[in-house]
């Protein structure tokens, strides 16, 4: 991921494609661009997410190892 990669920023960029898409206002082949372009962002969405519950698992682990 990008050093500037903000969650919310891809968020907000996926639904201004998805209302784009939906409103009919693409061409095809622009559909499919967008598209894609969706699907990449939601990856990057997913493994951020994916990261970021690692870390607190893991702070949670320490915690409870912590309190032992």
């Amino acid at each position: 991921m990008e050093k500037n990669w903000n969650y919310e920023t891809k968020v907000a960029e996926i639904e201004t494609i998805i209302s784009h898409i939906e409103a009919g206002e693409l061409q095809l082949e622009e559909v499919f661009e967008q598209f894609s372009a969706a699907v990449k962002s939601l990856r990057e969405c997913e493994s951020f997410l994916q990261k970021q519950q690692q870390q607190v698992d893991l702070m949670i682990e320490t915690l409870k190892d912590n309190e032992q």
